[in-house]
């Protein structure tokens, strides 16, 4: 299996968090509910996700929580398979 390095980003001002995945081109930006989307390669791979209201979207699983402009940063230790 390739490692791939996994970055994630953070719009604190937007509460939008990006995951990067794989490196690649999107050719494909793919809705899969109102504050999720998936970013797919030229052959449907998985290149990104894109979280908006991050903070209400992953807040309760992840104990994320907004505070005025800010928000409290946490660690996540998560393996996708």
């Amino acid at each position: 299996m390739k490692k791939t390095k996994q970055k994630v980003y953070y719009d604190k001002k937007h509460d939008i968090l990006w995951l990067n995945i794989k490196s690649g081109v999107e050719e494909e930006h793919r809705g899969i509910t109102p504050d999720i989307s998936l970013e797919l390669g030229e052959k449907g791979e998985l290149l990104g996700i894109e979280i908006f209201n991050a903070s209400q979207v992953l807040g309760s699983k992840l104990g994320v929580r907004r505070t005025g402009e800010s928000v409290q940063s946490v660690t996540i230790s998560h393996r996708i398979r």
